[in-house]
């Protein structure tokens, strides 16, 4: 049988990829070693979010007797954070694999290999079997990135793939690397109990976010009991039975010896090339180089997710999934990045689109920022939830939303009203017009858009 479209890898990218080719008459394979739904689903996004609404919860309960609640003897089962975290998986993986059977993809669990341009290798458990196909996604995602640190193949430690197999909270956890997983996981275990410390090589949290929305989270992650250690770098561990050891480098120097339960190395992922061995694949630096329309230098072929790089986030994969099938389909599209919502869900939250203001100046375009407080948003107040604010960078002439920064309050999905307004090129004007319910933690967007032009409410 020869299929319009064989895709490796049933991630967020891969399996949106099937869904929406079939759903345009393509006969489409889906090739997918482990479980369907990829990193994010059975690895990254959706274990750490069930982890850290758990944090949340703790959190508001410690806090809890300023708004006449007392609430005593509350303990954490990770048992049962587990069995939640895990009925959640098998749910989304059953509806993944029941679209794709309505869809009519044929679903191999196996490994993919591309043999030739058109021709894809399958090894399952008891068998080795060739496809034949007019185009190949590649969608084989990443695995953590291991850094050279003296010593640590012979201490037990744990990546980003591997943490949530842990069966008890550590006391103590140290996490190398402070980027988006990173603080994530530290918030989480920090309120489960452990104590926490980060080291950071950078010399900030969450470097490429916003400076200022990087400093209020230290602080608030500082203040909640985590220890954060920047411009450090692990140089060396050693095992010493029921905890390892660790020598770190402060800025370039003094040297920090700390004794550890358990260790998480979170320094970044690399991507899995393991398909595309047998064939002459260009690369950007170690990923797959794709050209706008999301083919590499073969015709026939197509990369998609973390084995491009760029922006390594669940729904960047999927929109390049459907990207992809529009080229496939001969629509000629060209992927746009300009306007990608990130995401960062600790228990004060940031979330971003658009240009940075690091971006701006580093292009050396014009702009004005403006900020407000959720201090003065009422529905915050209520929450007893009032650090954070928004940033909105403007284009001094038109009033053209370039980017925008926000920390504090379910600022995740307050996020994607500003994905909207930039999407449709909406100004400032227009979104200081926009009327928004009260009390709502949205009306931040009016009161930011009202200040912009000089209109300022309250």
């Amino acid at each position: 049988m020869t299929y319009d479209v064989t895709i490796i890898g049933g991630g967020p990218g891969g399996y949106v990829a099937a869904l929406r080719a079939a759903g345009e008459g393509l006969k489409v394979a889906l090739i997918e070693a482990d479980h369907l739904g990829g990193t994010c689903l059975n690895k990254g996004c959706i274990p750490s979010k069930t982890y850290l609404k758990n944090a949340e919860l703790l959190e508001d309960m410690k806090h809890s007797e300023s708004r006449g609640i007392f609430a005593k003897n509350v303990e954490l089962s990770l048992e049962g954070l587990v069995g939640f975290k895990n009925n959640v998986l098998n749910n989304l993986r059953g509806g993944i694999s029941s679209l794709l059977k309505a869809k009519k993809v044929d679903v191999f669990n196996g490994f993919g290999t591309i043999k030739t341009p058109t021709e894809v290798e399958i090894q399952q458990a008891d068998s080795v079997n060739s496809i034949s196909t007019k185009h190949i996604i590649v969608a084989t995602g990443s695995k953590p990135s291991i850094p050279k640190i003296e010593g640590l193949e012979n201490v037990p430690y744990h990546t980003t793939d591997t943490i949530f197999e842990l069966t008890e909270i550590p006391s103590s956890l140290v996490i190398v690397g402070g980027g988006v997983i990173g603080v994530e996981l530290a918030n989480a275990f920090n309120s489960f109990g452990s104590n926490v410390t980060i080291v950071e090589y950078s010399d900030r949290i969450i470097p490429m976010e916003d400076s200022e929305a990087s400093n209020l989270l230290q602080k608030h992650l500082k203040k909640s009991g985590i220890k954060i250690l920047t411009n450090a770098l692990l140089k060396k561990v050693e095992n010493n039975g029921a905890t390892t050891s660790l020598t770190i480098e402060e800025n370039g120097a003094k040297q920090l010896v700390l004794e550890t339960d358990q260790l998480l190395v979170a320094v970044g992922r690399t991507p899995n090339l393991s398909a595309t061995q047998n064939v002459n694949l260009q690369q950007n630096g170690p990923f797959l180089k794709v050209n706008d329309y999301l083919q590499t230098n073969i015709e026939s072929i197509y990369a998609i997710g973390d084995v491009i790089g760029g922006y390594q986030l669940a729904h960047v994969a999927s929109a390049e999934g459907l990207n992809c099938i529009e080229n496939i389909l001969n629509k000629q599209k060209k992927m746009d990045y300009s306007i990608i919502p990130r995401c960062i869900y600790t228990n004060l939250q940031i979330a971003s689109v658009g240009y940075s203001e690091q971006d701006l100046k580093n292009q050396n375009i014009d702009y004005n920022v403006f900020k407000y407080s959720f201090q003065g948003i009422g529905k915050a107040q209520t929450l007893g939830k009032t650090d954070g604010f928004v940033k909105l960078f403007t284009d001094p002439k038109y009033g053209e939303i370039l980017g925008i920064c926000m920390i504090g309050p379910n600022v995740t999905e307050l996020i994607s009203q500003g994905s909207a307004f930039m999407h449709l090129e909406g100004t400032t004007f227009e979104m200081a017009e926009m009327i928004q319910p009260h009390p709502s933690l949205s009306e931040i967007y009016m009161e930011v858009a009202n200040l912009s032009i000089g209109k300022g409410v309250h």
